[in-house]
């Protein structure tokens, strides 16, 4: 009897821990290949955070909001992010994080880890001393914004309360159902830049994490390159060694009859270059000369003119006597 007294309390127990879970909530979130807990099965209740352009949902046991066209889960330290209520999920790494979900005050987290406690729940969370220095390096400022500044919320994306349960959609599914009824656009910068070109494509947004990665199995490929290039560039290097004195020999090499056009052309320059009547040609010289004989000298001149009025005076004089000559 006293056995089933317990029986009957242990299942009245479970029953009423089944009916005190909301119906749409049990724990998980799915990621492709990887499975860290959080399903849900109907589409969550989505309640404004005030004075934020970022939904919360109050009725689901885990810190999940909507903003910018997508869904966000802060779930066992990182931040995951994804087009459908109930995923598939990629992790968001906290470099990319937007500013707008990083600003979501405490008090709208439903399961805050325990660090959260100390912090002001009307405040967000102290990102900079979770994620360190760097980061806070990197993403100063972060919290520093106008209240009446902030964008308008993107609409809700009710069309996908229709699936559930089974009939939730494939991820190739799910983008032919999304592009069809929701034409919003993201207008986040670092929604645009890190999960709208690979969402519509169905694939998650690489991580910085992942792209560290591939940059350092593409270094070792990058550095085999040029070594494998070095044979190459050192015969082309010994090949141009072997050509220049060839082609210096050519280039000083004189051409038959060269030199003594180029002395001609020289003669020919130089009296025109240097000038002077000893080196003009000999035809003329001599008209330069004539010329000279015919002019008159400065000197010349001027005895010309003393020596005019004495033989005027002679000439009057001889015409005088000659007057009287011919009168006796």
């Amino acid at each position: 009897m006293r056995k089933i007294c317990c029986g009957v309390v242990l299942l009245w127990m479970l029953l009423c821990s089944v009916t005190s879970v909301p119906a749409q909530v049990s724990i998980g979130i799915g990621l492709p290949h990887v499975s860290i807990g959080i399903n849900l099965p109907l589409y969550p209740d989505l309640v404004p955070v005030p004075g934020y352009p970022v939904y919360y949902a109050p009725r689901v046991a885990a810190n999940y909001f909507f903003y910018d066209g997508l869904y966000w889960i802060y779930y066992d330290d990182d931040w995951y992010a994804s087009y459908w209520y109930n995923g598939p999920w990629w992790i968001v790494e906290p470099d990319v994080v937007p500013v707008y979900i990083l600003r979501i005050p405490v008090r709208y987290y439903r399961h805050p880890p325990p660090y959260f406690h100390r912090w002001r729940p009307d405040a967000p969370p102290r990102w900079g001393e979770h994620w360190g220095r760097e980061w806070e390096h990197e993403r100063r400022g972060w919290n520093k914004w106008k209240r009446g500044s902030a964008p308008p919320r993107a609409p809700l994306p009710v069309y996908q309360r229709q699936y559930s349960g089974d009939r939730y959609p494939t991820v190739e599914q799910q983008q032919a159902i999304r592009r069809e009824h929701y034409r919003y656009q993201p207008r986040d910068k670092a929604v645009r830049q890190h999960f709208q070109p690979r969402g519509e494509k169905g694939a998650p947004a690489t991580s910085q994490r992942e792209q560290r990665e591939e940059r350092r199995m593409r270094a070792p490929e990058q550095q085999r390159g040029p070594r494998e290039t070095l044979p190459v560039q050192r015969g082309k290097q010994e090949e141009r060694r072997m050509r220049a004195p060839a082609q210096q020999r050519e280039q000083s090499a004189p051409v038959p009859g060269q030199r003594e056009r180029r002395q001609e052309e020289r003669r020919m320059r130089a009296p025109e270059q240097q000038g002077g009547p000893s080196q003009r040609p000999p035809q003329q010289r001599q008209e330069r000369r004539d010329i000279q004989r015919e002019t008159p000298r400065p000197q010349e001149q001027r005895m010309q003119n003393r020596e005019q009025p004495q033989k005027r005076g002679q000439q009057q004089e001889q015409r005088q006597m000659r007057e009287e000559e011919r009168g006796h």
